[in-house]
């Protein structure tokens, strides 16, 4: 069975309105501003053959969450808009779509909604949506809950109700055999053993129709049907994503056309999948010649290991033996320091141990005279402003808040050098590198964190602490000029093997030129389960002086390996 592909990143191209680029909404508020585009996307697709045509409703759900984007919220327009009347228009500009190309009977319409229908909405939502079901001459043939990740209570309550509504239900999840996974690919959930499969388990034994993984890297696919076939005999797909939004639009993967985009099918169907489409950046040129080499195929049953259990394996020879050590160099300190003249703002970080250290060095060795530099998460601007002083011809600093981005420029202005220091608030998972840069120095939040926390902040929640290292890591090829160097806070708790692997991964060598010691602060105590989770399982560490816990912060200095 053939799946549509990527509905929110072809409504540009169709002609969409800039409602179409919302990367929360995901396009839902074209079945306001742009009908017309919505109806165009659904004819390419069942031109390309797909069997299941999904509404454009994906971000309803999330509109209707407490603080969540407004469909309503349009004071452009003279009436307030109700968002079960945009799930009506989403419905029946599919069931349209399917008249018009005369696929009656031959094209199933997939009512789309996004995770966020587990939430404290969510039960009220799903009983609004069986009502909008029961009130439309032509309901949906399916529900496709997409894009989903943690198992909890409050899921198996929302499929509950929507199995009551007497429509089949499928579900699709962001997994991959590493456990959750994200849109750049990203691990922000431990091992899970066979969690998972035993939800497949549950799942088929409430009543839901298929199980699907969607909205991953096509190479995080790989595993995954075979895996689940273990436990379940649900119908099993996928549907990877080709691309993401960053701060620059749309990024896609190069070189997948629509053959390259079969052979990969070819592989999930040898797996045993027997559904298959495309998610963000999947195009209907790919859905067609998927389809065109899949039609006479029957599933597989490949077993695609992949390298998990080796890599379980190394993982634990490696903690047997002792890690290889990081070496330093002895300086000594001036005194009194000439240390910047520094404020720091509410709600801004005090600068960390960490933070100090990386100042240290950077003052110690002049680093950034003469060059283009970059801070990544900038807080306070203590090295941004020091890469100023030390005769740097500019320096950009980064941060995700505004108000640290604001302390750094006042800071910069305090100490004489913000006419070579520029902020800016940029969000680092999908920030795209426009130039290259001679000096990059980043001192970012590492943090693990237990995903069934429930977190106020905007940070997502992250298994192992690395997400926003190993994010930096990807793009310093991309950053950084050709002779250029980065240096790179690393904490102990962190596993030093898999930052080897990364840097190996993305061209980098790296070795440390200092490190330094501090107490387990109050916000890494919150998290002592977690972080003794991620020591159990990696070569992350801590020490232990007495009674008092201590955390060896690193600073790595990181050169292309060429």
């Amino acid at each position: 069975m053939l799946l549509d592909g990527g509905l929110g990143t072809e409504l540009p191209i169709a002609g969409g309105s800039k409602g179409a680029l919302d990367e929360k909404l995901w396009g839902t508020r074209a079945l306001i501003e742009s009908p017309d585009a919505v109806l165009r996307v659904h004819h390419e697709y069942l031109d390309a053959g797909c069997d299941v045509l999904s509404t454009n409703t994906w971000g309803l759900a999330s509109a209707l969450a407490s603080d969540g984007p407004r469909l309503w919220d349009d004071h452009d327009r003279d009436r307030p808009v109700h968002w079960m009347d945009v799930g009506r228009r989403g419905l029946r500009l599919a069931r349209q779509a399917v008249r018009e190309r005369g696929r009656e009977g031959d094209t199933a319409v997939a009512f789309s909604l996004n995770g966020d229908v587990d939430s404290e909405e969510g039960s009220e939502t799903v009983e609004l949506l069986g009502r909008l079901f029961a009130d439309e001459p032509e309901p949906p043939d399916l529900v496709l809950i997409e894009t989903l990740s943690l198992l909890t209570p409050t899921l198996d309550q929302a499929i509950e109700s929507l199995l009551a509504t007497g429509i089949p239900l499928w579900l699709s999840f962001r997994r991959c055999r590493h456990g959750l996974c994200g849109i750049y690919g990203q691990h922000w959930g431990g091992p899970e053993g066979d969690a998972f499969g035993r939800a497949a388990r549950r799942f088929e034994d409430m009543g839901v129709k298929a199980l699907l993984i969607n909205c991953i890297p096509p190479d995080h696919v790989e595993g995954m049907v075979s895996y689940l076939r273990d436990f379940t005999d649900l119908p099993l797909g996928v549907y990877p994503n080709l691309g993401y939004f960053s701060d620059r639009g749309w990024r896609f993967t190069p070189g997948v056309g629509g053959e390259e985009y079969a052979e990969m099918a070819l592989r999930w169907r040898e797996e045993g999948a027997q559904i298959i489409g495309g998610c963000c950046g999947v195009r209907p040129e790919h859905i067609a010649a998927a389809g065109k080499r899949l039609r006479t195929t029957k599933p597989g049953h490949a077993r695609r290991l992949l390298d998990v259990e080796a890599a379980m394996n190394a993982a634990a020879t490696t903690r047997s033996a002792p890690p290889e050590t990081w070496s330093d160099r002895r300086r000594r300190d001036l005194y009194p320091l000439p240390f910047p003249d520094l404020s720091v703002e509410p709600g801004v970080a005090q600068p960390s141990e960490a933070s100090f250290m990386t100042w240290r060095y950077v003052f110690r060795e002049g680093i950034g005279a003469h060059q283009r530099c970059l801070d990544v998460g900038c807080g306070t601007g203590i090295l941004a402003v020091q890469l100023a002083l030390n005769g740097a011809d500019h320096v950009r600093a980064l941060d995700i808040d505004d108000r640290a981005v604001a302390n750094t420029l006042a800071n910069a202005f305090r100490n004489d050098v913000s006419d070579r220091v520029t902020a800016e608030t940029v969000d680092l998972f999908p920030w795209v590198p426009e130039e290259r840069y001679e000096v990059i120095i980043a001192s970012l939040y590492q943090k693990p964190t237990d995903p069934f926390e429930r977190l106020s902040s905007h940070r997502v929640p992250d298994y192992w602490g690395r997400n926003l290292v190993d994010q930096l890591i990807a793009k310093l090829p991309e950053a950084l000029a050709p002779e250029g160097v980065a240096y790179v806070v690393q904490l102990s708790i962190l596993s030093q093997q898999r930052t080897a692997e990364m840097l190996a991964e993305s061209g980098l060598i790296a070795h440390p030129v200092d490190y330094t010691m501090f107490a387990f602060p109050a916000d890494q105590q919150q998290s002592r389960a977690q972080i003794g989770r991620v020591e159990d399982l990696s070569d992350a560490y801590h020490l232990a002086v007495g009674e008092q816990e201590v955390i060896v912060a690193y600073l790595l200095e990181v050169r292309h390996a060429q």
